[in-house]
């Protein structure tokens, strides 16, 4: 720091001559001083050198903040921008947002000093933006230090090794700045140019030019008609290296699933969308979405296991709640996208599976995602049924599965892999499932998760092997998986009885409850509820009540909804009771809702037992009626706090009549294996 110490030097002998205010004087130009040394020389240039402060741990350079101005981005969220100076050169900077609170505190103004902890370097309209990750403020406001001009515009180096001469015009988009390792070297093995005279003007090259140009440019890396003849993993960002302040990037991919096309409604309007996941060489995947035209241009073009680069699409968080892919962010693609169809070279694998044993299952937490590899044992019939969210038609199909822990889960697919699920996948084959979404409904069971018949891995073989020498020839298998309302019946063998539920303990150890089926007969109905065994529900069928919400009568006989504020001159009823149902080991008391009382009674609706409800006779005739009849019934068991009290509540959810035929044979087959013990 010579000239930093023959600066100070000069400065003492001034202030020595001062005439005014000498002590403050003195102060000033002591702080003003010491501030200049702390500055990193050539700051700038080595920071618009490195694509991010990993790259060198140990450059934790010092700059003075010459300018910090609010500025908004397209989320509306409050952003600031920064202007980071070494005395000689600025820069263009911003603070990450975890960063605002240094300058609504006043902690960082303009002036101040602050060390760069760690920081991104990013290319925005072809200029340097320093990306501040994490900095510390190192010195208070002051006055400016040096006379710095912008970096921009001086021809200097920037990330990817290009040059930058004054009036030469835009920059074309930089690709693949992320992939950049480090600066370029010069002859001299020095990264950042070449040697700094002492009064800080660049020495230049026998040509007399400026030595911090490269003898020959590379130009931009510009895609242009991409083709896949050769390998050309350098021209691509990585998945596992995309970031929220990359603006430009290209990657290359496989696809590895693609969902059907679903519509949407809201204020803002309406449309369709659909998505994919990518897999990339790194073994990270990304879900891409796509809306509206780019679902009629795109749709059909993607196609599962086929291998496409991508461009022009926009990050964002990833929503953990509905995305199952490892990176932390997400796509969304419009018709500008730039997709195109390559050759596939085999550097990306074609699935990429994290198998979890159907055994552990019982020790995953309920909306996890796993990825199972199994034989499958059974394929269910397509059940159609309605959303109680959205009111729409739904079709699903539920699976049987079995691996080599001898254990069996219910997993259920839905939409076109249910309708598609027989044709593309046969009984005791080995199949993986892609992302299935673990529940606690009835058991453990499984739900989604995209199929992939015989996938090409290690796994799949010795589970083959297994099957063909051990699990086909008879195991005993352990059931996961119970029916769960809507869902399969229990078989006879896993069916309990009404004394299990004190036995085993259920409805306490699992916060969602615990099912159970048995066979048992209703012993009594309480019926003496005042305006009868049912409850007056809203007539709006659409959104957000669909038949459901609780009505009350008005003054002038009208019906209010306070969820959808709607009016009606009448009401839906909807049948809802408490019963007491026995077997032979213990009686219970049960919930018994409307679709099971419909069961219940033979399709009898509530309206019409309303109308009857004056005549005691009649109305008591469908109870009596449905007293002491059998049934197979599916019921939730939950342990809930009622009056600061907790109570144990049996809730039926489903209700199957008894088939005496085949109730016999079962009967005949468990007889027949006790007398084979």
């Amino acid at each position: 720091h010579e000239n930093s110490i023959t600066a100070f030097t000069a400065s003492i002998r001034n202030l020595v001559q001062a005439e005014q205010a000498p002590d403050e004087r003195a102060g000033f130009l002591i702080q003003l001083t010491f501030l200049q040394m702390a500055l990193t020389e050539n700051a700038v240039r080595k920071i618009i050198a490195t694509a991010k402060g990993g790259d060198d741990p140990g450059f934790q350079p010092v700059f003075q903040v010459i300018s910090i101005k609010e500025v908004g981005s397209a989320n509306n969220q409050t952003r600031f921008r920064t202007v980071l100076s070494d005395g000689e050169f600025f820069v263009q900077g911003m603070l990450a947002t975890q960063l605002n609170d240094l300058v609504t505190s006043k902690e960082m103004v303009e002036n101040c000093f602050i060390c760069i902890r760690d920081f991104m370097n990013n290319s925005v309209q072809g200029k340097n933006v320093i990306i501040l990750l994490n900095v510390e403020i190192v010195g208070q406001k002051t006055a400016r230090i040096g006379d710095p001009i912008d970096i921009e515009k001086t021809g200097g180096i920037t990330l990817a090794g290009n040059t930058k001469t004054a009036g030469s015009g835009s920059a074309q988009p930089m690709y693949n700045r992320t992939n950049q390792t480090g600066p370029p070297k010069n002859a001299n093995g020095n990264p950042y140019g070449s040697p700094v005279k002492s009064n800080g003007v660049a020495s230049t090259s026998p040509s007399g030019r400026n030595p911090y140009t490269p003898a020959r440019t590379n130009a931009p890396i510009v895609r242009q008609g991409i083709t896949s003849s050769s390998p050309s993993a350098g021209l691509f960002t990585l998945i596992s290296q995309l970031n929220m302040y990359q603006n430009r990037w290209t990657i290359k991919t496989r696809v590895v699933s693609k969902s059907d096309i679903r519509t949407w409604s809201n204020a803002k309007g309406e449309g369709s969308l659909f998505s994919v996941e990518l897999l990339d060489s790194s073994g990270m995947d990304i879900r891409a979405t796509l809306f509206k035209e780019a679902v009629d241009k795109f749709y059909n073009y993607f196609e599962v296991g086929k291998v496409y680069t991508i461009a022009g699409g926009r990050l964002k968080v990833a929503n953990a709640r509905f995305n199952t892919c490892k990176c932390q962010y997400e796509i969304s693609l419009d018709q500008n996208a730039e997709i195109h169809l390559v050759d596939d070279q085999g550097e990306i694998q074609k699935q990429s599976f994290e198998f979890v044993k159907i055994a552990d299952l019982e020790r995953v937490e309920a909306e996890k995602n796993v990825d199972i590899l199994a034989v499958v044992q059974e394929i269910g019939d397509i059940q159609n049924l309605t959303s109680k969210k959205t009111g729409k038609e739904l079709q699903k199909a539920d699976l049987t599965l079995l691996d080599d822990t001898g254990a069996s889960v219910r997993l259920t697919l839905w939409g076109a892999e249910a309708v598609s699920a027989k044709s593309k996948i046969g009984i005791n084959q080995v199949v993986g499932f892609r992302r299935a979404r673990v529940s606690d409904y009835g058991g453990k069971s499984l739900s989604g998760g995209t199929p992939f018949p015989e996938p090409e891995t290690p796994e799949t073989s010795r589970l083959q092997q297994w099957w063909s020498t051990q699990g086909s020839q008879g195991t005993t298998i352990k059931a996961l998986s119970g029916g769960g309302g809507g869902g399969k019946m229990d078989s006879f063998a896993d069916r309990k009885s009404i004394a299990d539920i004190k036995k085993l303990g259920l409805g306490y150890k699992n916060e969602k409850g615990d099912y159970l089926s048995f066979k048992a007969h209703f012993t009594f109905m309480k019926k003496d509820k005042e305006g009868g065994a049912w409850y007056p529900a809203c007539p709006n069928k659409e959104e957000p009540c669909r038949n459901r919400c609780k009505v009350t009568q008005t003054t002038d006989g009208n019906w209010e909804c306070m969820r959808c504020h709607g009016v009606f001159p009448n009401c839906n009823r909807k049948w809802i009771f408490s019963a007491t149902v026995a077997d032979d080991t213990a009686s219970t008391w049960v919930s018994v809702f409307n679709e099971d009382a419909l069961t219940l009674f033979g399709g009898v609706i509530a309206d019409d037992v309303f109308a009857q409800y004056d005549n005691q006779d009649l109305y008591d005739g469908y109870f009596a009626k449905a007293t002491y009849t059998d049934w197979v019934m599916k019921c939730k068991v939950k342990n809930e706090i009622v009056n600061d009290e907790p109570r144990l509540k049996t809730q039926i959810v489903r209700l199957d009549p008894v088939d005496y035929a085949s109730e016999c044979r079962d009967l005949l087959t468990a007889l027949q294996g006790l007398q084979g013990k």
